[in-house]
């Protein structure tokens, strides 16, 4: 790319325009709260029956705090827009990183495509419901999707504002759905049955623990934009911190009231039958129609926010591993106005429509299989790379010398990689709670191993590129930001660990 074109630049993207308050917007709008609520919690209670799932959430909260502690030791010494990729490949290998690349490719692609499916069908019953403008689902997915197309060539603070509006509304809805429900108890009194751990730990755990999940799905989001804040050495550390503890524990207060709001024998029956309508009806009930009105166009806007999150992840990942010409050397080019990784966007942006529309040409429901389906391959590949990357960690302090403890350094992250790996195989074994019962049999086995194939296909390549491309090979994983490192401290990457008669 020319120094001279007026609109286009190889040189990197914007340094210091986020802080710790942006990064929390992206990370907590990727899991989208008021669609957790609506959609997530009331098929998780449908689905599993189990009264006490909204312990779910505090239980895969502490996880996750557990993986943030290794985690955010290393983000003092790693800056990459790749994010998970060079935490992997500076701790398990650059050719492991290039298949945690692939992991991260085929799961944010996979939820961020699939939420057009559920955006375009809310939308289109709203219309229609509303206006009487009965359209298509696919016609309001592309609608969104040429929304999200603009913005994700905008300046990232400028995302940033976006989320940061949508998602302060949304969580006030679901903050006056909470009081509405605490204050009119099934029965005339408020009880924990939906917070007992002897109903979680009890029948349908293991699917109670696969809608959790996916309600984290965004969770790499605050490292993906580790190259753009002001202080990267503490504000991608502090920023998922806060995160997780207010995702974890605004989404177990909000499934406890549901709980507290129908009883929790009648939760999962009630959340059967009306799905999101126990959300937005006990609104209307309780605080009115126009209330209830807001809160189902914030349902929307929440959809939306979310795939804006994610669009902008990938975008990133392109660009990163464009930089570092693991992929075609184009897609590092940046916006000169803007700074935001426009190659990367638009490829993304043109591999979600040519998906969605594909599902509406041969007649898929843009919920029961587009979201469906991609969202739990997602959730697969999301805890497989957070599962490495937690591995990482303990491969990456070994033989370094710093300030951090031995339960930074070693112990946490080998518990949260024990942990994570536990979650993933119980995920596995109940992969078929995420999809509708009709769903073919080979689906349960096929859509999991999309991320999982990925992560072959790009180890297969990282080994390519050790034996062909060896410049290319050594620069996998590099920090890109100019005094990340404080005195004393080795920055990343260490030089390759594999044997020199395999390199």
């Amino acid at each position: 790319m020319s120094s001279s074109d007026p609109f286009f630049s190889d040189g990197g993207l914007r340094r210091g325009r986020l802080g710790t308050a942006h990064l929390v917007f992206f990370t907590v709008a990727a899991s989208a709260p008021l669609t957790v609520l609506g959609g997530g919690v009331t098929t998780m209670y449908a689905v599993s029956g189990n009264v006490g799932a909204a312990l779910g959430y505090v239980l895969l909260a502490a996880v996750l705090a557990v993986f943030t502690t290794g985690y955010a030791a290393m983000s003092r010494y790693v800056a990459n827009a790749g994010a998970f990729y060079a935490y992997i490949a500076n701790g398990l290998g650059r050719a492991g990183g290039v298949a945690g690349s692939a992991v991260a490719l085929a799961a944010y692609n996979a939820i961020q495509i699939g939420l057009y499916g559920l955006l375009g069908a809310i939308l289109s019953d709203y219309m229609s419901g509303k206006l009487g403008l009965d359209l298509a689902w696919w016609l309001w997915a592309l609608l969104a999707w040429a929304f999200i197309g603009i913005l994700g060539v905008l300046r990232v603070d400028l995302n940033a504002t976006v989320l940061a509006v949508l998602l302060v509304l949304e969580c006030l809805v679901v903050l006056v759905f909470d009081l509405v429900a605490f204050a009119h108890p099934a029965g005339g009194s408020i009880t924990t049955d939906g917070i007992s751990p002897g109903h979680l730990f009890g029948a349908g755990f293991g699917a109670v623990l696969a809608f959790t999940i996916a309600s984290f799905t965004g969770f790499e989001s605050g490292a993906i934009y580790s190259e753009e804040v002001k202080d990267p050495r503490r504000t991608v550390a502090r920023a998922t911190y806060v995160a997780v503890a207010f995702t974890g524990l605004f989404y177990a207060v909000s499934a406890w009231a549901l709980t507290v709001l129908t009883g929790p024998e009648n939760a999962p029956q009630a959340s059967a039958e009306a799905g999101p309508g126990v959300i937005f009806g006990a609104l209307e009930q309780y605080s009115g129609a126009v209330l209830a009105d807001i809160a189902n166009v914030l349902f929307i806007t929440s959809v939306l926010a979310a795939l804006l999150s994610f669009h902008n992840g990938v975008a990133r990942y392109l660009f990163a591993l464009g930089r570092e010409q693991v992929l075609p050397r184009f897609l590092s080019v940046t916006s000169k106005r803007s700074g935001a990784p426009v190659a990367g966007s638009l490829v993304q942006s043109a591999l979600a429509v040519a998906v969605f529309l594909a599902f509406a040409a041969t007649g898929r429901d843009p919920v029961i299989d587009l979201f469906t389906w991609l969202s739990g391959a997602a959730a697969v590949g999301v805890v497989l790379l957070m599962t490495l990357t937690s591995a990482a960690v303990v491969g990456f302090f070994r033989g370094r010398t710093g300030p951090e403890t031995a339960w930074q350094r070693t112990i946490a992250p080998a518990i949260g990689t024990a942990l994570l790996a536990a979650v993933l195989l119980v995920l596995l074994l109940n992969f078929d709670a995420l999809l509708a019962p009709d769903t073919a049999g080979y689906l349960k086995w096929l859509l999991p191993a999309i991320p999982v194939a990925a992560g072959v296909l790009g180890l297969l390549w990282g080994t390519v590129l050790r034996a062909r491309r060896p410049d290319v090979y050594r620069g996998i994983g590099q920090v890109h930001e100019e005094g990340l490192h404080e005195p004393g401290l080795h920055p990343s990457p260490e030089p390759d660990r594999t044997p020199a008669s395999h390199r």
